[in-house]
């Protein structure tokens, strides 16, 4: 690429940042992962549009480090190669000046990216990168990274986020104040977490269905020349309207008609690794059994219903499920598993496993006010604590607090709107 023509593009989003430096954000939690003085590579992977971009500026800019930025999921950059790379570092020596460290956005999209961000390790630049594919990045940099990256995975807002954005109290709750925090649960379910839905920038049926179709045809189907598109695409809205489910794949190339179950695992893996579905695998003690039947959720409430083709909106119990795996997926980043338990007789949503031990059984029900659906609940986990030899039991609903003796065991009932600020 021309010189003179790459200075130009990256000037441009030098203004970029100029323009954020004059607004205010929510600080995420996340930002406390980052390292600015390691000398490992930071990395921060995610669906696109959940803030990785606006949760590295803020980490830079409140350190107030000298850094240089260059995005390259910019259109204008789509025919750059790694032997363009040296020129983009001279066009930023020349635009920012010297600088320590130096913010790579969406550096997958560039092949050979990896080789590029080693060079600068090597030269003592502090590097962040932030990515959409958890492939592409994670396989690259076991390879070519050993050792010298620290990787951190980013969500759309939790709910916490969310009424900080809104402006929602969230502790010492009053009667007027309560409720103001239940609104806000009822709204979070609805729109869930993407930054610009919640800021009111976008509006979300255009947004999602904008966002997920661009992931599928750009992240998807270009990246790895996905041959049945039409085929693929509707698959991956029947998993999005049907999550949370399992994956069977034999049952899944029936209706598709796929010629054999191996082009769905790999059409359902890419839905993985670009992060419109996450993975929760079965608990069971032995591996084999671990690996089949796995569940499918949302990456975001948002992709259950806005969407075209989309009718999960009212089912407002796979919802609360879908906000409740997700909070956990935040809340146990390190050291831990999650699965779901299940026997021919019952299941419990998810079992929280440090190591081999489980350490905690969590139920989602939206409403408990049936007495069947009660007993249901609570059964399940009674039997899954005495069999896990469990003794943390919560079962999680919209707006119901208590405790519930059970054989054995305590269980904690917690209204979701409380049990997602935890």
């Amino acid at each position: 690429m021309d010189i003179s023509v790459l200075l130009e593009i990256l000037r441009d989003q030098q203004e970029e940042l100029v323009t954020l430096r004059s607004q205010s954000f929510c600080k995420r939690k996340e930002e406390d992962l980052i390292k600015l003085d390691s000398k490992k590579a930071q990395v921060v992977i995610g669906v696109r549009r959940s803030g990785k971009s606006t949760l590295c500026f803020n980490v830079l800019n409140r350190a107030q480090v000298k850094f240089a930025y260059v995005n390259f999921d910019d259109e204008r950059l789509i025919r750059l190669s790694a032997d363009d790379l040296n020129d983009v570092l001279k066009c930023l020596y020349q635009i920012y000046g010297d600088f320590t460290h130096l913010f790579l956005d969406e550096a997958q999209n560039i092949e050979g990216w990896h080789l590029f961000v080693n060079r600068l390790l090597r030269q003592g630049i502090k590097v962040i990168i932030t990515g959409s594919n958890a492939k592409l990045l994670s396989s690259e940099l076991s390879t070519y990274l050993t050792g010298r990256y620290n990787e951190i995975e980013l969500y759309p807002f939790s709910f916490g986020e969310f009424c900080e954005m809104e402006k929602v109290e969230t502790t010492n709750l009053s009667t007027k104040t309560d409720a103001l925090l239940r609104r806000a649960f009822d709204r979070y379910m609805e729109v869930g977490g993407f930054p610009e839905i919640i800021s009111g920038e976008e509006i979300a049926d255009e947004y999602v269905d904008t966002l997920v179709s661009n992931i599928l045809e750009r992240d998807i189907v270009q990246r790895f020349k996905v041959r049945y598109k039409d085929t693929f695409k509707s698959l991956s809205n029947h998993l999005m309207n049907n999550a949370p489910c399992e994956i069977v794949y034999a049952a899944l190339q029936k209706i598709f008609n796929f010629k054999n179950d191996k082009t769905v695992e790999n059409y359902v893996g890419y839905l993985y690794q670009a992060y419109l579905l996450k993975q929760l695998r079965k608990y069971s003690p032995k591996s084999s059994e671990r690996i089949r039947n796995a569940k499918c959720y949302p990456i975001d409430v948002s992709l259950m219903n806005a969407r075209k083709d989309a009718f999960a909106k009212d089912n407002l119990g796979w919802r609360l499920e879908a906000l409740v795996y997700l909070a956990l997926c935040r809340r146990y980043r390190t050291g831990h598993d999650i699965y779901y338990h299940k026997t021919d007789s019952y299941e419990v949503d998810f079992v929280v496993c440090h190591r081999a031990t489980v350490v905690e059984l969590v139920q989602v029900s939206y409403d408990i006010s049936s007495e069947k659906t009660l007993n249901r609940e609570t059964s399940a986990l009674a039997k899954a604590g005495i069999l896990l030899n469990c003794h943390k039991l919560t079962l999680v609903t919209a707006y119901e607090e208590r405790e519930i003796d059970a054989p054995g065991h305590t269980i904690n009932v917690c209204p979701a709107y409380k049990w997602l600020l935890n």
